[in-house]
């Protein structure tokens, strides 16, 4: 939640919960910024996530972007390019609301790459309907591959998870939500994890 939301101090609080009980081994996203990123970080955060901070009235707030990772270090902050495609991908703020200007290229990852340690990238137009990834994204993102590269959006079973693995070059990490079992999905979140080890990921 923003910090302007009603909720933001509850939900603040049990972040801080969570990175308290996995110290270095979560990261965390949400209403961040220059101001308050070094509070998650010292509250036990691996990373900070951030989107609408630096993608603000359309288009990269470099103000904004320089003094985040001033504040945080590269190695400790993620770029969440969550986006839509609308013939192109263009990256989307404000809970996937509004788009930017922005399209996500390999050469805007080029410039982005060394501000940030990692890009999360949402396919929002396949997110949480478990109905297939969008290997054209995945292409791309396989195919640049210069930083860690995180796909969300669209897993359903291990078809998607080995169409990640050949067509993202083995360079791409994956997150699972409705799909799995543990949120009423098909998918066995214990033989998903069984894989990853033996697969050591996708």
């Amino acid at each position: 939640n923003a910090r302007d939301s009603s909720y933001y101090n509850d939900t603040k609080a049990q972040a801080f919960l969570a990175l308290k009980t996995y110290p270095g081994g979560l990261q965390a996203g949400g209403g961040i910024t220059d101001e308050n990123a070094a509070e998650f970080l010292d509250a036990g955060a691996s990373h900070v996530i951030v989107t609408s901070y630096v993608f603000r009235n359309g288009k990269i707030d470099y103000g904004n972007l320089r003094r985040l990772a001033s504040e945080t270090g590269k190695d400790h902050l993620v770029l969440d390019l969550s986006r839509k495609r609308d013939d192109d991908y263009y990256i989307v703020t404000d809970r996937w609301q509004k788009f930017t200007e922005e399209k996500v290229t390999p050469a805007l990852l080029d410039e982005l790459a060394s501000y940030a340690d990692e890009f999360l990238v949402h396919a929002v137009d396949v997110e949480g309907k478990a109905d297939g990834i969008e290997e054209p994204l995945v292409e791309m993102l396989g195919s640049w591959g210069k930083i860690p590269l995180t796909y969300a959006g669209g897993v359903r079973d291990f078809s998607d998870i080995e169409k990640l693995k050949e067509l993202g070059k083995n360079r791409l990490n994956v997150t699972i939500g409705s799909a799995l079992d543990l949120f009423g999905g098909k998918l066995s979140y214990r033989e998903v994890v069984d894989y990853m080890k033996a697969d050591k990921g996708v």
